[in-house]
């Protein structure tokens, strides 16, 4: 970075994501601004910057996982700051981006929780967001400001090139039928074949895998979905995966929410390995899949996409091509 994209260019952070800021930082060469969060004995939160912003061009980053509510309110208060100190420009930087689930109604009388989020963040003051791997790709349509949508794609396919070769015969497989495309773009990129899961929910935290469409005896099989939640679908995935005689079962995530029952499951289930990326740190929480676990750093991919935002330059040249996601 040049001296004047260190006077111009300020990134600072929520206590959801200070490692990630620190790796970003030193991608870019650049000192986290100085600034903090405390808390007061009601639980009320105060952000304190203590560096002049006014007319600088201002990054917030913070992932919005649990406690999704502490760290959203976190994030916004972010924003309000830096915009009552007269910043410039503010891009909130959200590596997970919470409540993307509840993206439409799909039943009377229930919210729609992303969109409200959105509208939040827009009036905290937020002149522009970068999220990573979004729920659902509408929605960038929920903001009224522009909205860069990073993949976690260049990533893990990364990953998976280095060890091709140790994967033999591949197979990517799509855990339910809503992952289709994501699946048959990962199946391009790493020259392989393609399957579906017929998945079938019966209740918010038990799903039932009954049928494969495509052939897995005796193939390597990866399953690559934007989150892994309680990891119901993967595991009961991969065990009738095992059940249909594939060799080898991996998993692959963006967003390791892994709440509730995951741990468990997926060290029970027959999945040799589990790769995500560090938009949600694992940390301690994930001692019980230490073994099968690979965390992979998205610091690069995110601090290029705010450089080349600082600079006004594109930011959809680092998309992969034909990249999938969700609807």
């Amino acid at each position: 970075m040049s001296r004047s994209d260190r006077d111009s260019m300020k990134i600072f952070c929520g206590r959801a994501s200070r490692t990630l800021c620190e790796q970003i930082c030193r991608y870019l060469d650049l000192p986290m601004g100085q600034g903090h969060t405390d808390m007061f004995p009601d639980g009320e939160l105060l952000v304190k910057v203590e560096e002049d912003v006014r007319g600088r061009d201002c990054f917030v980053l913070q992932s919005t996982y649990h406690p999704v509510n502490a760290h959203l309110m976190e994030l916004l208060i972010y924003i309000d700051t830096l915009r009552r100190a007269s910043a410039h420009r503010i891009t909130a930087v959200i590596p997970y981006f919470g409540y993307a689930r509840q993206d439409r109604k799909d039943e009377g009388r229930t919210p729609i929780t992303a969109k409200l989020v959105a509208n939040l963040i827009t009036a905290a003051g937020a002149d522009r967001v970068l999220a990573m791997d979004l729920h659902a790709a509408q929605i960038q349509g929920f903001f009224d400001i522009p909205v860069d949508h990073m993949h976690a794609s260049p990533v893990i396919v990364e990953y998976f090139e280095s060890i091709r070769d140790q994967l033999s015969d591949l197979v990517l497989v799509s855990p339910d039928v809503g992952n289709v495309k994501m699946a048959g773009a990962y199946a391009n990129w790493l020259n392989g074949d393609l399957a579906i899961i017929d998945k079938r929910r019966k209740s918010g935290t038990e799903v039932v895998s009954a049928n494969i469409i495509g052939d897995v005896k005796g193939k390597t099989a990866l399953m690559v979905d934007d989150m892994i939640t309680t990891a119901g679908t993967m595991c009961e995935a991969a065990r009738l995966l095992k059940e249909r005689g594939a060799k080898d079962i991996i998993c692959a995530c963006t967003h390791p929410v892994l709440v509730g029952l995951a741990m468990e499951r997926l060290s029970d289930a027959p999945i040799s390995r589990v790769v995500v990326t560090d938009t949600i740190p694992c940390g301690a929480r994930c001692s019980p899949i230490q073994d099968k676990l690979v965390e992979l750093p998205v610091a690069s991919l995110l601090g290029e996409a705010m450089h080349r935002i600082h600079h006004n330059q594109s930011v959809s040249s680092l998309f992969r091509p034909d990249g999938g996601g969700k609807r």
